[in-house]
């Protein structure tokens, strides 16, 4: 009987410290492996590089759109584009011009 009991007593020593290892031994794995884990860094290193690209795009389109905003300011706007814009849009032609499509 004494030997069972310091079997069990043995057990329930081990059983806290055991628990505290494997909680400490999973919380290590998930930095590792886990999706923003170590192992997940050169996976964002390439998202961070995409974006960037798409990001300098959609900056070169804002920039574009800006001006063309700027450019259409009913307090001056500029003359070449209303013409350009109302003959696209209203498909006004005089019978003496020629149209050069460009692709």
């Amino acid at each position: 009987m004494a030997k069972r009991e310091k079997i069990t007593g043995l057990i329930k020593a081990a059983l806290g410290p055991g628990f505290a290892l494997m909680t400490l031994l999973a919380i290590a794995g998930y930095a590792v492996v886990g999706p923003t884990g170590v192992l997940a860094w050169g996976e964002y290193q390439a998202k961070l590089e995409t974006r960037g690209i798409e990001l300098a795009r959609l900056e070169a389109e804002r920039d574009a759109l800006g001006n063309r905003v700027r450019l259409l300011d009913p307090r001056g706007a500029d003359p070449d584009l209303i013409s350009e814009l109302m003959r696209k849009k209203l498909n006004v032609v005089h019978p003496d011009e020629i149209i050069v499509p460009l692709k």
